[in-house]
């Protein structure tokens, strides 16, 4: 069969958006996958699979890694032992394939496809541009139309939805109903103030409704602030299919524009999204399930991919109150209630 080198080098939440268009090029040809390392563990729950490899790219990590000889040889290294018949790139608006093209090319895989406002001259095979996909479409759309441009489009039965393969029962899922609230988030612009959250727990606790506070190992004392006496405190303790499993048997998941949200509409658990507006909310919003997006999308934060808030207090998020989040997390539980009578 056929191997295509499928390419999303960011984060967690990209490549799960890229999951349906790797999807179709499994209809088609046997996917490898390489990612970042930020990206790689999604990655490898993706349905359909069963190759991934793993390199930090210097144009595009942040931080970035150097772009020394040797580490590029590595890169050389992962292509010579895929030996693609062809490589699909999928980056967003303010990403170039283009370095990664050249190296392709040097490394002799006969045929490229990927987006690209910059002229690629003889480095890509076929060129997609923002004509052809609008960069208001949301990414998994985009995904989705540079791999047809490829040549691999989904069968009329898919959803053309992000899922990730079925999670074993890890045991920490709380018993009975309960809540997720993930405080972090990769970009301090994007989080929701702690104290916010830690009242947030408070709210849920007090309406007698279990709440689980995750985190990575980084993060075990926000995670350990915000649950307080009242929470279940998951911080650092779930490795992330453990947190796939927390998080898909949720009633609802409250987190900021991070990966975990969009890890939890893929398994199709109500997301409350606390979405900062540095990015458009139309194009990286979580798919998959149902999201009720807070936050002042009019912010003067608006559009500018700030990793740090660059308006004084943070008001896009910081005036969205527990009580906010505490109604539409309150909707969604009378709307699973509703479904289940």
């Amino acid at each position: 069969m056929k191997r295509v080198l499928a390419v999303r080098l960011d984060s967690l939440g990209d490549v799960i958006m890229a999951g349906p268009a790797v999807r179709a090029i499994a209809g088609a040809a046997e996917p490898y996958l390489l990612t970042g390392p930020r990206g790689a563990g999604a990655a490898r729950l993706l349905p359909h699979v069963h190759h991934v490899r793993q390199w930090d790219c210097p144009w595009i990590g942040n931080p970035a890694a150097e772009a020394s000889p040797r580490h590029m040889r590595r890169l050389e290294r992962i292509i010579a032992d895929i030996a693609p018949d062809e490589a699909v790139i999928f980056t967003s608006f303010h990403q170039s394939p283009l370095p990664l093209a050249l190296e392709l090319r040097l490394a002799g895989v006969p045929r490229i496809t990927a987006l690209s406002e910059d002229y690629p001259g003889s480095l890509l095979d076929v060129r997609v541009t923002s004509r052809d996909l609008p960069w208001s479409l949301h990414e998994v759309d985009r995904a989705l139309g540079i791999a047809a441009a490829a040549g691999f489009t989904l069968p009329a039965k898919d959803d053309a939805l992000p899922a990730l393969s079925p999670q074993r029962r890890s045991g920490l899922r709380p018993p009975g109903p309960y809540v997720v609230v993930h405080p972090g988030a990769d970009a301090p612009a994007r989080a929701w103030p702690a104290e916010n959250a830690a009242a947030l727990v408070t709210l849920l606790d007090a309406l007698g409704m279990r709440v689980a506070v995750t985190g990575g190992p980084d993060e075990r004392a926000l995670t350990a602030r915000v649950a307080g006496r009242r929470g279940i405190d998951l911080g650092g303790r779930t490795d992330l299919p453990e947190l796939v499993d927390v998080l898909a048997g949720a009633s609802v998941v409250v987190a900021g524009n991070t990966g975990p949200a969009h890890l939890a509409a893929a398994v199709r658990t109500p997301v409350v999204s606390l979405f900062a507006p540095v990015v458009p909310a139309q194009v990286w919003k979580p798919r998959g399930a149902p999201v009720t997006l807070l936050g002042d999308r009019t912010a003067p934060c608006a559009g500018t991919r700030a990793r740090i808030c660059p308006v004084p207090g943070h008001p896009c998020l910081t005036e969205v109150r527990p009580e906010d989040v505490l109604a539409a997390v309150q909707e969604f539980l009378a709307a699973e209630s509703g479904a289940v009578a």
